[in-house]
């Protein structure tokens, strides 16, 4: 049986990039890109002192999740400004 071990440093590469990309998706947050950024960095404030792989791995999880949902997000405002823009009003 083969285990992969994975050190902690590369656990704060995978978490650096995860937070690069919510960053980056952030931008556009419906709320505004400050609104986003100081709640993104509380999540990564409260969990810094995390040592854990196992939870590491959930969290890096549950960051990937929500950059799906943000995907989601944008994509669904584009459709709807996109309707709206080449559709007649139904009435």
């Amino acid at each position: 049986m083969c285990r992969m071990h994975v050190t902690f440093g590369q656990w704060v590469i995978v978490t650096v990039l995860l937070l690069q990309q919510l960053l980056y998706l952030g931008r556009e947050y419906p709320k505004g890109a400050g609104y986003f950024r100081d709640r993104l960095k509380s999540a990564f404030l409260n969990n810094k002192d995390v040592k854990d792989p196992k939870m590491i791995k959930q969290m890096i999880a549950r960051g990937e999740f929500v950059i799906k949902e943000l995907e989601a997000l944008y994509y669904l405002r584009k459709y709807r400004a996109m309707k709206k823009r080449y559709y007649e009003p139904e009435e």
